[in-house]
């Protein structure tokens, strides 16, 4: 079954081509626990909500209905979504003993004279702010590949960078 795509859930964050969607097991447990909130205690409240709405009469000029029954669509299409994304998922490894960087790599480096440390995830899990950036970012897709001691000129905001890959792990 293809979930729908409202007009709203278009403009996401990356483009969506329905193949595996890379996620550590945090984010696994982290969605199954929202769909588990979304299934168990907002869809309930919702559907009550709808119907005691409905009972007030004229559904066409009823606004409390209608926004019951907006509240009701929107938790049903993010079980769907959520369901669709965990049905795709394909667990990051978090013990990587390769000495390259891939998905669920740490990777410390020195760039401008700061050391930073990034965690490569999938496209759904970023947090640049906590240091979680994703492959296909500008910065994760020339990471890739890369080893411990790998000096890079990193193209950033039309900009180059010189960085070294101090630690992988």
């Amino acid at each position: 079954m293809q979930v729908p795509i409202r007009k709203s859930e278009a403009r996401q964050r990356y483009n969506d081509k329905g193949g595996p969607i890379p996620l550590t097991s945090t984010g696994i447990l982290q969605l199954k626990a929202t769909l588990f909130d979304l299934e168990k205690k907002a869809l309930p409240k919702a559907i009550a909500d709808a119907q005691r709405t409905a009972e007030m009469g004229d559904f066409s000029e009823n606004a409390a209905y209608q926004e019951a029954k907006g509240r009701l669509r929107g938790i049903n299409s993010r079980i769907l979504i959520i369901k669709d994304r965990l049905a795709r998922a394909q667990p990051i490894s978090s013990t990587n003993k390769s000495p390259f960087v891939e998905l669920g790599s740490f990777v410390a480096l020195i760039m401008n004279g700061l050391q930073k440390t990034y965690e490569i995830v999938g496209p759904t899990e970023t947090d640049p702010a906590a240091g979680r950036i994703s492959h296909l970012s500008p910065l994760g897709e020339q990471l890739i590949g890369h080893l411990k001691g790998d000096k890079i000129r990193l193209a950033l905001g039309g900009k180059e960078t010189l960085c070294e890959i101090v630690e992988v792990k």
